[in-house]
């Protein structure tokens, strides 16, 4: 940030023409001048207390978002000759985002699309304003850069946005709403380290044709400069450094929306003085202009999701959204349009370019129809209803707030159903009501909150799958079966709507259903980690472990592929990759078994899973064992048995000293050390007399003792040496060393 304090303040307070409002307001709010601190404090704030966070940003809408998207439309509407200058966006423009809101609430594919390129948008929009701002501040300050020095700083921030896009859209999107372009981290950094240097040079050139100037009469652009470095680079920086991603909708609709909103209105207010002055209209309030933007704000965003819902049943979340992001598409492209310092009367007022002042003076201040005429006119009844349509609208937007408040505290039933008095048709809210009307043991108004949820948003899948998860839990499953297929009448394609129809078919026992309902799951999406799962198991039940094999190694795949943060537990993963190695041993696909085996032992020992690396290591000396490679299996077989002691497991201790027992005894290595084995099974088994394997290890202790003879005597006396070596021999058959 460029410095900021007293002194630098009243030096370039100097030059009164420099400022609009006065040095504190201009650079604090004109040029953000607070962007770090308010940032720092907002993202810091908001991870301890969501809930308040959440209602602030809310309630500031009212004040700043919602009034700078009115102050567009006042600039651009209120004038006849701005109207019909900018017919094609004034009127044409509209109709087509009017017609695009309709379209979008029935087409529900369509709001994910619109809801990213608002997003998306938006950084631009707040640069271009950042943009504007800076080169209106350099020319009342009396620079003259060249047009190369205009067109790099333009490219400065351009490339500043770029940078920004692509953090946006790295990775994949834990957004429903925000689509990513799912750009590789490999590819991403490197392009954002190169646009930021790009950044840099073009920052020097375009200030090289300023400073002619003084930097005191270059702190308002310094400032700005400095702003977008804090908007933009800083959260790259973040993202190199500590590999944080910027949150898309956080971000643009955050703080840092409220503080684009304060500089639009500190910029827009001025100019609306101006030009009165100009007209010659002495009637002009500055409280009475921002009272039009807020009530007018209002209009713009409340009453049309407030409508959509209690009218025609939509879901009112999906409807707010579908109207925030439009009427920010609208404000953008119209923002675009009419601000423009080449415009003789907007230089007039904005740059003190006094050489036109008479002309923007004289222009004809014209209404657009003879209803507005009246509307904005002294009668009466044009006052009565002006006041009335006031009120009703902040009546309308204080219900508005305390609605969302409502719906937001999820640890309060009154409150909750308050919210879903207030907006009958919202999925988000049903779902959480149903919830917590559950948790309060009222499962019937629960069933009716979900209902309304699905109502409100059919391919919403929280209200559905939490009725599913609880006709479930009450083994209703024919209900919820039913409930999976009238859902699938609708969309046929939704993935994990059929993996829950599978798994209710299992509970009814139609297991041939179930199979088709994943196998139709993994064809709508092949990444639906679940349907391979469920899939493969029941292949394999069904006697099919090489189809049953594939199934698992597709999913191990999936997660090789999702970030650290998506992939489920290690010891899930661990287990996925033991059943596809014992399912490719049944199928006596043994290079595949000890492939697979491997792989789940060396991820069990880099996540100290030791009871799965003990159960992988035995697995895997079994298959060579099978194999006929002793030498391959005896590491593997002591690797578990030490694993076994340091885990405290006893019963699996004891199993594996008996397999590994009879593996020496099997393979050519002394008697003894078969027999030494079998004898520490057989002392951690006597603590369980009815272990199923006690019968199996008595029989075998047997046999060894006939085979030694006298030597069985002295080895019980003292097995632990024998057992030492067991544990320590190498080698195998002839080729045995007993290590001492």
């Amino acid at each position: 940030m460029a410095k900021l304090n007293s002194k630098s303040l009243q030096l370039a307070a100097t030059t009164p023409d420099l400022w609009l409002y006065n040095p504190w307001v201009d650079a604090i709010v004109g040029c953000s001048a607070w962007s770090a601190p308010l940032l720092l404090v907002a993202y810091l704030s908001i991870a301890t207390n969501t809930l308040h966070w959440s209602v602030a940003f809310y309630g500031l809408a009212l004040l700043f978002n919602y009034p700078h998207y009115m102050a567009t439309i006042y600039r651009a509407y209120h004038r006849a000759e701005d109207f019909h200058k900018y017919r094609l966006f004034t009127v044409h423009l509209t109709l087509l985002i009017a017609v695009t809101a309709i379209v979008c609430h029935f087409l529900y594919r369509a709001l994910p699309i619109v809801f990213t390129l608002y997003l998306t948008w938006s950084p631009w929009h707040y640069s271009g304003q950042n943009y504007g701002i800076l080169l209106m501040f350099a020319r009342r300050a009396g620079a003259q850069p060249s047009t190369l020095q205009r067109r790099a700083l333009y490219t400065a921030f351009l490339l500043s946005y770029a940078i920004l896009f692509l953090n946006f859209h790295t990775g994949a999107s834990l957004d429903p709403f925000f689509l990513s372009l799912n750009i590789p981290s490999n590819v991403s950094m490197p392009l954002q380290i190169g646009l930021g240097i790009s950044f840099l040079v073009c920052c020097g050139y375009g200030l090289s044709g300023l400073w002619t100037v003084g930097w005191r009469r270059l702190l308002p652009s310094l400032t700005l400069l400095s702003t977008q470095c804090v908007w933009f680079l800083v959260p790259t920086l973040l993202a190199l450094a500590k590999g944080w991603q910027v949150p898309q909708s956080r971000y643009s609709t955050g703080v840092l929306a409220i503080m684009h909103s304060a500089q639009y209105l500190w910029i827009t207010s001025y100019y609306a003085r101006r030009e009165a002055n100009a007209e010659g209209r002495q009637n002009w309030r500055v409280l009475v202009y921002f009272a039009v933007l807020v009530t007018g704000g209002i209009a713009l965003f409340i009453p049309g999701p407030w409508i959509a819902s209690h009218l025609f049943h939509f879901d009112f979340t999906r409807s707010f959204l579908i109207f925030t992001a439009l009427v920010n598409i609208h404000h953008f492209l119209l923002d675009g349009a009419i601000w423009k310092l080449r415009d003789g009367r907007i230089a007039s007022l904005l740059l003190n370019s006094r050489a036109r002042f008479a002309d923007a003076a004289t222009d004809a201040q014209r209404t657009l129809t003879g209803t507005l005429r009246w509307l904005a006119g002294p009668s009466i009844a044009a006052h009565r209803l002006r006041v009335t349509a006031v009120i009703a609208l902040l009546a309308w937007g204080t219900i508005d707030q305390f609605r969302y408040y409502f719906a937001l505290r999820s640890d309060s039933l009154p409150l909750l159903q308050r919210a879903a008095a207030l907006s009958a048709y919202d999925a988000a809210l049903e779902t959480e009501l149903g919830q917590k009307e559950l948790d309060a043991g009222k499962p019937d108004l629960a069933m009716a909150a979900w209902t309304r949820g699905m109502q409100a948003n059919p391919i919403d899948p929280a209200p559905r799958n939490a009725m599913l998860q609880f006709l479930a839990s009450q083994k209703r499953f024919q209900e919820a079966y039913d409930l999976t297929r009238i859902a699938l009448e609708r969309s046929p394609r939704d993935a994990q709507l059929l993996v829950n129809q599978g798994l209710v078919s299992m509970q009814l026992g139609h297991p041939d259903e179930a199979v088709q309902s994943w196998q139709k799951a993994i064809t709508a999406d092949p990444k639906q980690l679940d349907a391979h799962l469920y899939l493969a198991a029941e292949l394999d039940r069904q006697g099919k472990p090489g189809e049953a094999a594939l199934q698992y190694g597709t999913a191990l795949q999936l997660v090789a592929r999702q970030s650290s943060a998506m992939r489920p537990a290690a010891a899930k993963v661990i287990g996925v990759a033991l059943k596809m190695a014992d399912c490719h041993a049944r199928a006596n696909h043994l290079p595949q078994a000890l492939r697979s085996y491997e792989l789940a032992r060396k991820l069990a020992a880099q996540t100290s899973e030791g009871k799965l690396e003990s159960f992988a290591s035995m697995s895997e000396a079994l298959v060579h064992a099978k194999s006929g490679k002793p030498d391959q299996a005896l590491p593997l077989f002591q690797r578990a048995l030490r694993l076994d002691a340091s885990l405290n497991d006893r019963h699996s201790e004891a199993v594996d000293w008996y397999t590994y027992a009879v593996f020496l005894r099997d393979t050519g290595f002394p008697i003894r050390l078969a027999f030494a084995g079998l004898l520490k099974s057989e002392a951690i088994i006597k603590a369980d007399p009815t272990s199923p394997e006690a019968k199996l290890l008595a029989k075998s202790i047997q046999e060894c003792e006939k085979s030694l003879g006298r030597e069985a005597t002295a080895i019980r006396h003292n097995p632990s040496l024998w057992q030492q070596q067991a544990l320590t021999v190498s080698g195998a058959g002839t080729k045995v060393q007993i290590n001492p």
